[in-house]
């Protein structure tokens, strides 16, 4: 059922009335008045297009304005709603400002700006204001490459597993989330209306009721219940967390896979990870969609899965056309959403994808590799990706393939080795030697894929032989020798060597390669993790031993060491501490 299309006029009614909306006083007072600012510079953009009468002539063009409608309608209540600073609700708020962030980057980036006469000037602003927006989202939620090692040095000295996101390069625009690993319980909790209304509501909640424009003219009050408590837009696929709240699956599974372990409602630890369909509730949505003719935000999951068959089913055409063509429309769906990838595993795509790993058609097999790094980013088509055996073709891409297929193989098996289990498994296939040869001569984000790879598998005490016998500690004591101009992997090397630490072959590998002066180095000049680290692998390769603790004290180990015993975090302070008491002891 067609959707009421807002006037241009309408949207600057709604723009007008955020600009107008009092300024937080709290904590978020800084995120309110950025939305603020950033909403405010489209307004010039939305007077072009209302000058222009221009109408969108198809439902690709159509869908920009949609998201554009709903990021602004979501903004308003977000602003006019984040006032609550507790430590309870602050999380969620700030991963609202997160989700309507991304909306409004979103809607932006998919301007027709063809269709409209739009201005240079009103470019640069539209232009602006997505940068802003785009650096915002990052700054709410995502762990991009630079900040990758020092979360990953903190998860390991904790001794807990890693829960990142890392951006992919843009030409590629691939995303890995690297939550902590979770656990399916298989009983899922009753569904029924008398729950629903329970659980999921009170009186004050079920009284209060969300605005919601439609038109110039008239008024759509949209029952409060319908709408997700992260992205406040209207549900189409609600689902029920263990907790028994109600969210958008797209939204909750965001959440969870930035490693929040907590219900963003009530803060309450999950259980499980479970996402139940709430049938009753989205029988609800729809039945009022309906009555009030609005679009139904389920019906496009059924076209969006007719489509996704079709393609499935031309991944294994006898033309090498027609099976470029669909990977290549798998591969860009992918990228885009979990219901996406969802919906594309649900269609048998994965083990056709595997089948194509073997292509011999360069772009075929870049494709598929690639496709199958965004379907493991869904936690449950791991195991589906494991399911078909697809480790051993994957490798051969590592091995064999181009570097943009090599790098994305690298990424995909630290995806898969999130699991314990599968690190066992990609650990045994022969995946560790390709991934030190990518290591030691990949291109710059190849050895970072590589790396972070390596660092997972190695948390795994039976891979850590297998990566000192592949070479591993002469490449990365290497990388710390380098000179300052090419010193781009210290921050992975040191990461690494301090995991492989514990391990006997790797302190001998360590010892043999030279280590103790290039980390003395790195103690005496480096900055702040990565003397910590130095300083936690000098302590285990010394620990025992006499003749390296006099050694590196004549190599200059005690005065950084003192310096980082007073100044440096808990960590290094204990570290430290610890190998001065050695050298102490041992000059005695």
């Amino acid at each position: 059922m067609a959707g009421v299309i807002i006037p241009p006029a309408s949207l600057l009614k709604l723009i007008a009335e955020i600009a107008e909306i009092p300024l937080n006083a709290g904590v978020f007072k800084k995120d309110c008045t950025d939305l603020t600012r950033r909403v405010s510079l489209l307004t010039h953009l939305i007077e072009e297009i209302k000058d222009s009468n221009q109408i969108a002539s198809s439902s690709s063009e159509n869908d920009w304005w949609s998201d554009l409608v709903v990021a602004l309608q979501a903004s308003k209540r977000l602003l006019s709603s984040a006032r609550d600073s507790s430590d309870v609700a602050a999380k969620r708020i700030s991963f609202q400002f997160q989700c309507v962030t991304w909306k409004l980057e979103k809607a932006l980036s998919n301007l027709p700006y063809d269709l409209y006469d739009i201005s240079d000037e009103v470019k640069e602003q539209v232009e602006l204001a997505r940068t802003q927006l785009r650096r915002a989202t990052q700054r709410y939620g995502s762990l991009n490459s630079n900040k990758f090692s020092s979360a990953l040095s903190e998860l390991m000295e904790r001794d807990v597993k890693i829960k990142a996101e890392e951006e992919k390069d843009e030409s590629v625009a691939e995303t890995i989330h690297l939550a902590e690993e979770k656990k399916q319980l298989t009983k899922s909790p009753s569904i029924s209306l008398a729950f629903y209304l329970s659980k999921d509501a009170d009186s004050e909640r079920l009284d209060k009721m969300v605005t919601k424009n439609t038109d110039e003219s008239s008024k759509l009050t949209v029952p409060v219940d319908f709408l997700c408590p992260v992205s406040l837009e209207l549900m189409k696929d609600p689902v029920i967390v263990s907790t028994g709240q109600t969210y958008e699956r797209a939204y909750i599974q965001r959440w969870i896979d930035c490693g929040n372990l907590t219900c963003p409602k009530t803060q309450q630890k999950l259980q499980n990870f479970t996402l139940t369909p709430n049938y009753v509730l989205r029988s609800l949505i729809s039945r009022w969609c309906t009555e009030h003719n609005i679009k139904q935000p389920g019906n496009g999951r059924c076209g969006d899965m007719s489509m996704i068959r079709s393609l499935v089913r031309s991944l294994s055409n006898r033309s090498l056309e027609e099976r470029r063509n669909a990977v290549s429309e798998i591969r860009s769906l992918s990228k885009r959403s979990t219901d996406n990838r969802i919906m594309i595993a649900e269609a048998g795509a994965i083990p056709v994808l595997v089948n194509l790993l073997t292509s011999e058609d360069v772009a075929t097999q870049e494709n598929a590799i690639t496709c199958l790094l965004n379907l493991s980013i869904y936690d449950n088509n791991k195991e589906l990706i494991m399911f078909a055996g697809a480790v051993t073709s994957i490798v051969q891409v590592l091995r064999a393939g181009t570097m943009e297929a090599r790098e994305n193989a690298a990424a995909t098996l630290f995806s898969l080795s999130l699991a314990d289990e599968n690190k066992i498994i990609i650990g045994g296939s022969g995946a560790i030697p390709a991934l030190v040869d990518l290591l030691e001569n990949g291109t710059p984000r190849g050895k970072k894929d590589a790396a972070t790879a390596l660092f997972n598998l190695c948390i795994y005490q039976g891979n850590k032989g297998r990566a000192v016998r592949a070479g591993i500690v002469p490449a990365l004591v290497k990388m710390l020798s380098e000179t300052s101009s090419q010193r781009m992997m210290v921050d992975e090397a040191l990461t690494i060597l301090s995991v492989l630490a514990s391990n006997l072959d790797a302190k001998s590998a360590m010892v043999k390669a030279n280590t103790l002066p290039a980390l003395i180095g790195i103690l005496q000049t480096g900055q702040g993790r990565n003397r910590e680290n130095a300083a936690a692998i000098l302590l285990s390769l010394c620990k025992r031993d006499n003749e390296r603790l006099v050694l590196i004290g004549r190599l200059g180990a005690v005065v950084p060491l003192m310096e980082l015993s007073k100044n440096g975090t808990e960590r290094g302070q204990r570290k430290a501490v610890s190998l001065l008491e050695l050298l102490r002891k041992a000059c005695q």
